[in-house]
């Protein structure tokens, strides 16, 4: 049975949901072969103490570890928020060719900065609402 884009989302979203219990930053990626999740991950910056430890990093280390590889050329990646400039660059050092977003990050996602190479597919918008309505709670719970 083919999975759909919403099923995986929703996968992320409960990663974001994850990290938005551990007062992270809500932003969840699962990365997925064949039809499987292969790698899942959760902002940790804050838990790690490390500006890297970002939910697309995480992902990417778990579905490396998986297959044994560092590259995940038949892969695609869902996240909840447009990656940043560093987290694209990881997905495309592993050679990943989809990337799905809930959301895009007006301020620092990478559609800002760099501009999109042919070989990488890209969709955004799937679940969309549930994605923002997430990044929303958290930050509106920071300002109170």
């Amino acid at each position: 049975m083919e999975l759909t884009p919403d099923f995986f989302m929703k996968q992320a979203l409960k990663q974001a949901e994850l990290a938005f219990s551990e007062d992270e930053v809500p932003i969840g990626a699962v990365i997925v072969a064949n039809n499987q999740i292969i790698g899942r991950g959760h902002n940790q910056v804050e838990k790690l103490n490390d500006p890297t430890a970002h939910a697309e990093m995480i992902a990417i280390t778990a579905a490396s570890s998986f297959l044994n590889s560092k590259y995940l050329n038949e892969c695609s990646i869902y996240v909840t928020v447009e990656p940043c400039v560093m987290c694209y660059g990881a997905i495309k050092n592993a050679r990943i060719k989809h990337i799905v977003l809930g959301c895009l990050e007006p301020k620092h996602g990478f559609t800002n900065f760099v501009s999109k190479p042919s070989s990488l597919e890209l969709t955004s918008g799937v679940l969309e609402e549930e994605s923002v309505r997430l990044m929303r709670s958290f930050f509106s719970s920071k300002r109170e």
